[in-house]
């Protein structure tokens, strides 16, 4: 079966992959996709905390690819054969419904990032992709201008063409470890090195590690360098044993990290950012008035986000939370409006790889032919995914690059 010369080889059995081999396959080509784990689709098993966020319902096309910044103009061709509005096509006419939820982020109706993978396993093997797991691709073997084959610890594959789907480095506990990269680079493609993006921010501060599992609902975080404001962001954020996670984090990640390059990074979240300090005063004194005999800490949830009171009694260190509420003073309750207006927070760094949601990083798009996701530099070599060097945010913007750069390479391999 070595001696087989495929159509397609297909390199790396995540979300672009298995629609491109699922795409050619339909077409009439016989694939081999190679996996090196011993099952597919390891990453898009655990997307979206197993929820999978399959792409974005934002209907402008041009509102659409500005989230992917820097990359926008190179897009316009991919995304006008397979853009958001497809996969919900794709989807949806094999028997997954999808749902938009808050900030246009779409999932399967079910809710399970397993369902997504399903689909795209019949949808190859209708198209008699054939599967080889547990294969390690150590060399990509080139002649000239042209691949003409892999070669691998079971022995050498050859293609008439080759798409590579290995994935970026986030995760590397699915097998996402970058090893495209090094192939790219060696058959003399500009590669970026990649840098954690999408990821959550260590703290130094004892009250948000208290509060691991809480999630800070439409709040507002500034972040500071020295002391001055460069810029904030409303949304949700979700404190952990380590520092912030949750969509307002990751997405104001790839800023941070520029920041931490020039000087201490600090942050205040605002708990109430659509009233001002004095309003939120007025507030607590209403529910201090209907309250006074009650102890001050079995009321907190009633002026503070649900489930802060370990991390505030960390924070008003000097307040007790078992009084009763008649005996807290007005600088004591000016000091909870204030605080709860400006939650302090200082930047310790960006976690790592291993908490990525994305990591940018990749081929330069300069040297590939959008219209076909084909490299500029062999006439056979197809890219997607997150070897490509382009920034995305969280919010399904990664998976619909996935999709519209898998489905392009498969239609055009």
């Amino acid at each position: 079966m070595k001696d087989v010369v495929y159509d397609v080889i297909v390199i790396g059995g995540g979300a672009s992959g298995m629609m491109a081999g699922g795409v050619a396959g339909a077409n009439g080509k016989s694939v081999l996709l190679l996996e090196k784990n011993k099952n597919l689709g390891e990453k898009l098993k655990i997307s979206g905390g197993g929820r999978c966020n399959i792409t974005n319902a934002e209907e402008d096309i041009h509102k659409f690819l500005k989230f992917y910044e820097d990359s926008e103009d190179f897009l316009y061709s991919p995304f006008s054969q397979f853009k958001n509005s497809d996969t919900f096509a794709f989807f949806e006419q094999k028997n997954l419904p999808l749902v938009t939820q808050a900030r246009k982020r779409v999932f399967p109706k079910t809710e399970r990032a397993l369902d997504v993978f399903n689909v795209l396993k019949k949808y190859m093997d209708k198209g008699g992709v054939k599967v080889q797991s547990n294969t390690t691709v150590l060399k990509i073997l080139s002649e000239g201008k042209r691949i003409i084959g892999v070669e691998t610890k079971q022995g050498a594959f050859h293609a008439k063409s080759f798409i590579l789907a290995t994935g970026g480095v986030s995760h590397p506990e699915t097998g996402s470890t970058g090893d495209g990269f090094k192939w790219l680079k060696d058959l003399g493609h500009t590669v970026k090195e990649p840098t954690p993006t999408i990821v959550p921010l260590r703290t130094k501060d004892h009250w948000v590690h208290v509060l691991k599992g809480v999630s800070l609902k439409n709040v507002k975080i500034n972040f500071y360098l020295d002391d001055k404001k460069q810029f904030g962001s409303k949304g949700d954020i979700l404190c952990t044993h380590f520092g912030l996670s949750g969509p307002l984090i990751l997405n104001s990640a790839k800023k941070v990290a520029d920041l931490l390059h020039s000087g201490i990074v600090t942050a205040k979240i605002d708990a109430y950012p659509s009233i001002d300090t004095g309003e939120l005063e007025k507030k607590i004194i209403k529910i201090f008035d209907s309250n006074k005999n009650k102890i001050l800490k079995n009321i907190v949830n009633e002026f503070a986000p649900i489930g802060t009171l370990n991390g505030l009694q960390v924070l008003f260190k000097d307040i007790d939370f078992n009084k009763k509420v008649h005996s807290i003073t007005k600088e004591e309750r000016k000091s909870i409006a204030q605080g709860l207006k400006a939650l302090p927070v200082i930047i310790e760094g960006l976690m790592g790889y291993d908490r990525a949601v994305v990591a940018d990083g990749g081929v330069i798009l300069t040297e590939i032919d959008t219209k076909t996701m084909c490299s500029k530099l062999y006439e056979n070599l197809y890219i997607t995914g997150d070897l490509l060097h382009i920034t995305r945010p969280t919010g399904g913007f990664s998976l619909q690059l996935c999709w519209t750069t898998g489905y392009v390479a498969g239609m055009n391999v």
